[in-house]
Order: structure tokens, then C-alpha cells, then sequence
């Protein structure tokens, strides 16, 4: 269950019956964006206090500590419900939720102060109050990372004149913590997302790559890994839908330009968010996930202003659309589990394309007068508008068979603390069982030789596959995959998975061998195990003809202990287990 602890306590027990403010207590919510001309943002405090002010003020709005973050101050949840209905349980059975992210990357403050806007401007009755949708915000994820404020680290950015920096308090990016979780960040936005179940999810960023004309990309979640109809929805119906808006409001958007060191006149492949990135992780509950990437070297006022922008029009999407994406959603959880197979592995599919103009700066190499090396230089006085193609759809390059359930030993505590996180409903056994369980052994893999966000994460990874009996022990767990968080397991626990616990090195203590064997004394027992076993002897044999092989003594003793008894099982061993009838 997720602990709730409210900043004040009538914030959370006060009820009004109508619209009508709180308190006599007049608060200025001119925001410092405003007030600065769209040349500045506030620094956390700033934007907690706003928050607070707001929710004292207006009966439609609440605000609450969940969890706690590395910075040592607790993360907010700010709700904005015309009906003053704050238990998400009544909320979902009658309206639908949508979650806003600001400040994973504090540089990157655009969507904090669009999102200040908007909920004043809804609550004010600037812009129309939604009925049928309710939003949510955590105002500053990264709160670590934004009280590390200064007006250099962002050297790409056009402003604004101070902002925060994108390591968090312990210099994590947390934009690669949704699965490993690390940081008490990724541990409170986990009870957060579980509390509140959203249909839609938006994380508010900056890009940093080409120049182009755009101001505004979106970088939905992508469309084939969500599978048949909800997916279907997002690409052919949800996404141009957004695009229609903002460009009825002359406001120009085209998906995540996902080039770097080049020009992007010819085309590009779709940024493929694994479960490590925001989207990749909301979307293993089937929720709508987008993220807003603004163009770093536009103005801050522009920026801001389009974030604003698709906000809007995204709730405007959700307003109407609200009854089918809560159908799609709740189809794709009961059809998920009824898969005979999952893929864990995505290629783009080459045979398929979608084109569309794109409006670019010309862009040449010349020679760097620094360096003498080719460099990159977009020419902003030539512009223009060419059809470029666009590898937006992928198909499975790798499939895992979906097991009944799968069982891992307690003493793994970790990934079960993790399971229990996000909710996974888990069993645990009464008495000692002996089950017939299909077993991994990890076949190879591969590790970045960089470290990379505190691990030296595997890849290419493989496994052998087999049966055997095995006795689990009282207090084992066993977690069935009929359940809503089917991806969120498949995700984790199959160790060929890009973002499974296994590459994130969970289980790396397996890849240890833990007891080994003297050649002095292995010598004359492994003789006598090839002079009794004659297939063996056969194999050794047939070995040897490998000449790397037949001139290392140590490799040929060890590979004959590997064939033996005296070989640990543990080692290599993958130790969550499958069930399959």
C-alpha cells in the first residue's frame, strides 16, 4: 500500500460543495515566468509554495507528500479535480486520469512552468475546466537536481536564465531509473503512478540534437509494442489528432527528431523507449505514454508556451476520447496474458514507412577552424520543407514463451521488494514443494566496458534452456502472470529482455564462480573421469582439435571440471523459475 502523508492536514480532508475559494487570504499567482517576460523560472521552493497557495485557494486543487526522494525532501502530487473528489478509486470509476511530468531533467523547466499555467488558467476559468478528465502533476521530479541551479550546464539551451541540472542528488539521471530503481525518486514516483493508474501519461523535456524550424516534438511510446487495437489507437488516431490540434492553433509539431551528427533531410528511425525511460515504464500498464520534446534553441517564452499548448489539446483528445482509451486499455490487459508468446526484442520493420514533409535548415560539413576536423553547420537562412521517411514501425526480433507463473527464491529479496513496489500480486508457498520447473542458464552476454547510470549494464544477452524437479522452500514466491502487471514481469524477469533485472545486474553474484579446484589435485581425479566415462573422453577429444583450446592446460582442466559433479550448479545458473503445463 502507498503511504500518503498530507503537507497539511486540511488539504487533504477539506470539502467544499462549490467552486468558491478557500480562504479570504489574496495570493499573487502570477507566475515568475510572467512576471520575467518568459525569460525565467522559479526555483523548487517556488513552485512548491505556488502549488500550496493554489490548493489553499481553491477547493479543485490538492496537493501531497508521496515518498521520499535522495534531495532528502519528499516528492509532491498537486490533483486538479473540479468535482473536489481526490480518492483515485471514486475518480477512476467515473472519469479519467491524466499525469504530467515536469523536471526529470530540471535544465529542461519548460513543462514546470507550462504546467504552473495551466492549472492556474483552469482553475481561474481562463480556459475551460475539463469534466470528464482529471489531472495530475508531480510539479518537480528531480528535486535533487533542481536545487543544483545555475546558467551554464545547459550549453545547448536557449535559456532560461537559471535552471537546474539533469544528475539528480546522487547524479543519477533519473530518465533511466524506472526499472532499476536506484534512487528514492524512482521508489515515490512508482507509489505515485500505482496511486493514481493513469490513462495518459505526458513527461515534459528539451531536446538535443539537429536544428530545425520546429519548436514543439512529440515522442510517443511506440505504437507496435502495445499490441493490436490500443496501439492502433495511439498511431492512427491519438497522434494525429494532437498534430491536427496544434496546428489549428499554428503551432507546428513533428515526432522526435532522433538524429545526431548529421541532417535529418533523408529520414529517420523512431526512438525505440525501452522500459528504462518514463513512457517504456508507464506504458507496462497499458497507459497512453508521450513525451513533449521542445527545440533547445528556441526562446524560452516560445517553448513554454507550446508545452502549454499540447497540454491542452492533449486533455481536449482526452475529453472526448476518454471511453475509448479506458476500453482499450482494460481489452489489452485481459487479452496480454492469453499470448502464447511475448517478444522481449524489437527491429524496425524496413517494409513499412510513413512519410511526411519536414521543415529543416540546410546543413553542411566545413572545416572546424579549432580542430581542422569536418564539423556541422546549419545554414538558419536557408530553410525548406522536404518529404522525409520516417521508420515508425517495428516488428519482434526476439520472442520468450509466456510462462503460467514464475517462482523466485526469497532470498532475492531485492527484485521481490521491487515486484511488491509496483504492485505485482505475489504468492508465497506454506511448506517446502517440489515442483517440475523450467530452468535458464545464462548462455552468454555481453557488458558495456563504461560505466553507465551506476552499473555496468549486459547485453546480447542468452540463455540455454531445461527442466528439472526442484524443491522450493517455505517462503518462496510465486507470481502468477495473469495479472495487470503481466509486462512489468516479462519486462524483468526474462533475462533476454533489454531492461530485465538480470542486464541491470541483479544477479551477478551468479556469474561468479564460487568454489574452483587445484590442478595438483584435479589432475588425477579428472584421469580417472575420462578413463570411466568414455563419451566424455570422446568430447575432450573432439575438443582438442580446437588449437586455442588444446594449448591452454588450465582451460582443458577446467572445462573437464565443468563436466563433472565437483561443478557448482549455482554458477551461470538463473535463479527465477518458470511454470509451464
Amino acid at each position: 500500500m502507498q503511504k500518503i502523508i498530507p503537507i497539511l492536514g486540511f488539504l487533504l480532508t477539506f470539502s467544499c460543495t462549490t467552486s468558491e475559494k478557500r480562504t479570504s487570504t489574496t495570493f499573487d499567482f502570477t507566475t515568475v515566468f510572467e512576471k520575467s517576460n518568459g525569460t525565467e523560472t522559479p526555483t523548487y521552493p517556488k513552485v512548491i509554495e505556488y502549488y500550496q497557495n493554489l490548493a489553499k485557494t481553491y477547493s479543485e486543487i490538492n496537493i501531497q507528500e508521496i515518498g521520499m526522494t535522495d534531495s532528502g525532501n519528499p516528492l509532491h502530487m498537486v490533483t486538479l479535480n473540479p468535482d473536489q473528489e481526490f480518492n483515485f478509486k471514486k475518480i477512476r470509476a467515473t472519469k479519467r486520469v491524466l499525469l504530467i511530468n515536469n523536471g526529470i531533467h530540471p535544465g529542461e523547466s519548460d513543462g514546470i512552468d507550462a504546467t504552473m499555467l495551466l492549472f492556474k488558467d483552469i482553475i481561474q476559468g481562463t480556459i475551460e475546466k475539463p469534466k470528464n478528465t482529471v489531472l495530475v502533476t508531480i510539479p518537480v521530479y528531480n528535486i535533487g537536481g533542481a536545487l543544483h541551479r545555475n546558467s551554464d550546464t545547459r550549453t545547448n539551451q536557449n535559456g532560461p536564465k537559471e535552471y537546474g541540472f539533469r544528475g539528480n542528488a546522487r547524479n543519477y539521471d533519473l530518465n533511466r531509473d524506472f526499472i532499476k530503481n536506484d534512487t528514492k525518486n524512482a521508489r515515490a514516483f512508482a507509489e505515485v503512478f500505482h496511486h493514481v493508474q493513469p490513462d495518459i501519461f505526458i513527461d515534459n523535456h528539451v531536446s538535443n540534437g539537429a536544428d530545425y524550424q520546429y519548436t514543439l516534438t512529440h515522442l510517443f511510446t511506440q505504437h507496435n509494442k502495445l499490441n493490436g487495437e490500443l496501439g492502433e489507437y495511439l498511431h492512427q488516431e491519438m497522434q494525429p489528432k494532437l498534430e491536427a490540434s496544434l496546428t489549428s492553433k499554428e503551432w507546428d509539431i513533428t515526432p522526435y527528431v532522433n538524429v545526431w551528427g548529421t541532417t535529418p533531410d533523408k529520414g529517420w528511425a523512431q526512438f525505440m523507449d525501452s522500459p528504462r525511460y518514463s513512457t517504456g515504464y508507464t506504458t507496462l500498464w497499458n497507459t497512453l505514454g508521450m513525451m513533449v520534446e521542445t527545440h533547445m534553441l528556441k526562446p524560452y517564452k516560445q517553448r513554454v508556451e507550446g508545452t502549454y499548448e499540447i497540454m491542452r489539446s492533449m486533455i481536449d483528445i482526452t475529453e472526448k476520447d476518454g471511453v475509448t482509451i479506458r476500453s482499450l486499455r482494460e481489452k489489452a490487459f485481459s487479452s496480454y496474458p492469453k499470448q502464447e508468446t511475448y517478444p522481449v526484442h524489437w527491429k524496425i520493420d524496413t517494409s513499412l514507412v510513413t512519410t511526411f514533409t519536414f521543415k529543416g535548415y540546410e546543413g553542411e560539413f566545413i572545416n572546424s577552424e579549432i580542430t581542422g576536423a569536418r564539423r556541422l553547420k546549419y545554414s538558419r537562412n536557408k530553410p525548406y520543407a522536404k518529404k522525409v521517411e520516417y521508420q515508425n514501425y517495428f516488428i519482434p526480433s526476439t520472442e520468450i514463451t509466456i510462462p503460467e507463473a514464475y517462482i523466485i527464491p526469497q532470498g532475492w529479496w531485492r527484485v521481490i521488494d521491487l515486484l511488491t513496489l509496483n504492485q505485482i500480486e505475489l504468492n508465497t508457498l506454506t511448506q517446502d514443494s517440489t515442483i517440475i520447473a523450467e530452468t535458464y542458464r545464462i548462455a552468454a552476454y555481453k557488458t558495456r566496458e563504461m560505466p553507465y547510470e551506476g552499473h555496468y549494464l549486459h547485453y546480447d544477452t542468452s540463455v540455454k534452456k531445461s527442466k528439472e524437479t526442484i524443491t522450493f522452500k517455505k517462503g518462496d514466491v510465486v507470481v502468477p502472470t495473469d495479472q495487470k502487471g503481466f509486462r512489468y514481469l516479462i519486462e524483468t524477469l526474462e533475462p533476454e529482455a533489454p531492461d530485465s533485472f538480470f542486464n541491470w545486474n541483479f544477479f551477478d553474484t551468479i556469474l561468479q564462480q564460487k568454489e574452483g579446484f587445484s590442478p595438483y589435485v584435479w589432475e588425477d581425479k579428472a584421469m580417472s573421469l575420462l578413463k570411466s566415462n568414455k563419451q566424455l573422453k570422446v568430447k575432450f577429444e573432439e575438443k582438442k582439435k580446437d588449437t586455442a583450446f588444446a594449448n591452454n592446460w588450465y582451460t582443458q582442466l577446467d572445462w573437464i571440471h565443468k563436466q563433472s559433479d565437483h561443478y557448482e550448479k549455482a554458477h551461470m545458473k538463473y535463479p527465477v523459475y518458470r511454470i509451464k503445463n
